[in-house]
């Protein structure tokens, strides 16, 4: 259930970081490109980008942790842009996906979809019932 959450939550991120024109990121959705598609699309992206953040984000967290140290955490935001870059490259290779156009605007699109998980992961996240 946590997953499907974190899923729909980072699709509807997406999308809001598309509609930023600056931004240069773009959602190529299955054709025809309905709709439908679009949401489709945009939910298979979102599930690749938690699946990237999970594995290979945490991989590079844990290496990274001195970096982290020396940096006062600023290198996550490097590191969350470098997973959305990792995230358009493995969908570049189908005729849909998400592109980023540029590494360092994928840095500040990456910042934009962490401020919307945390917003929204706020509000969904699921409780946890307490012990009496």
């Amino acid at each position: 259930m946590r997953f499907l959450i974190r899923v729909i939550i980072n699709a509807f991120a997406i999308w809001v970081v598309t509609l930023i024109d600056p931004l240069q990121v773009d959602v190529i959705p299955f054709p025809p490109g309905e709709t439908l598609q679009m949401v489709l699309t945009l939910l298979a992206v979102a599930a690749v980008f938690a699946i990237v953040n999970t594995i290979i984000g945490t991989v590079i967290k844990i290496v990274a942790f001195p970096l982290y140290i020396l940096t006062l955490g600023l290198i996550s935001l490097i590191i969350n842009g470098f997973l959305l870059w990792l995230t358009a490259w493995l969908t570049h290779w189908w005729q849909w996906g998400l592109r980023v156009e540029d590494f360092w605007l994928g840095v500040v699109a990456a910042l934009v979809i962490t401020l919307i998980n945390w917003i929204l992961g706020i509000f969904l996240r699921p409780q946890l019932k307490k012990k009496r």
